[in-house]
């Protein structure tokens, strides 16, 4: 009976497994070769080697929980009507961008690259397929820069952060370029989806005046 059960279970474990098509294993494998060797390279070249050692600011400067915390903050502390568009807008973007990023991460199931330096720490999320970085910073210039527009002297800035952060996930060997070029395309889709459903200024202040105590400025019973 116990052999039965085991035999039983080692068919179970097996047909859970999932079968990676031939021709993914061979791109995966291939992202991972080129990967590997860029890395290399990179850290025998003085500027990208700085870029490495930037990384980590880069990596915090594009963090969901830093954008989520820094953004709720930026909304309690400036109450001021001309915000209310992009403040709500782009807190419901970030929101997006974490919910998208998990669901994928725990259906790809693709493991982060084993760092050349093995004491390098690769953190708790395990999963590397898409990159979250690479697709906030987009969403994030995205909004900026199309749906509620900064200065245009604020574009060029913008388009650097993308390209370093998105670099650093590489250098830093949290992520392979096929997670990255994924978590670009998702955060371009994610900014898509969000100027079909960017809520106006009077929804906007709505939806501010319901999640607040005080009454916004313009309000019935504000003083």
């Amino acid at each position: 009976m116990c052999t039965y059960k085991k035999k039983m279970l080692q068919l179970g474990v097996a047909e859970e497994k999932r079968q990676v098509p031939k021709m993914l294993q061979k791109v995966l494998q291939f992202d991972v070769q080129i990967t590997k060797k860029f890395v290399d390279i990179a850290l025998r070249n003085s500027a990208l080697r700085s870029l490495r050692n930037h990384a980590k600011f880069l990596e915090v400067s594009c963090h969901g929980i830093v954008w989520l915390a820094g953004w709720l903050t930026f909304i309690w502390l400036f109450n001021n009507k001309d915000l209310y568009q992009v403040q709500v807008n782009l807190l419901i973007a970030l929101i997006l961008d974490i919910v998208v990023i998990a669901v994928l991460k725990a259906f790809v199931r693709r493991r982060r690259p084993i760092p050349m330096n093995k004491l390098l720490a690769v953190g708790p999320d395990k999963y590397s397929f898409p990159s979250g970085h690479a697709s906030r910073c987009v969403l994030i210039a995205f909004i900026l820069m199309f749906l509620s527009p900064v200065s245009i002297i604020f574009y060029p800035p913008l388009l650097a952060w993308i390209g370093s952060v998105s670099l650093s996930r590489v250098l830093l060997e949290r992520h392979y370029f096929l997670d990255v070029l994924a978590g670009c395309g998702i955060g371009i889709l994610e900014g898509f989806f969000m100027s079909l459903i960017w809520f106006s200024q009077s929804t906007s202040a709505s939806i501010l005046s319901s999640l607040s105590d005080e009454k916004l400025d313009g309000g019935e019973f504000h003083v």
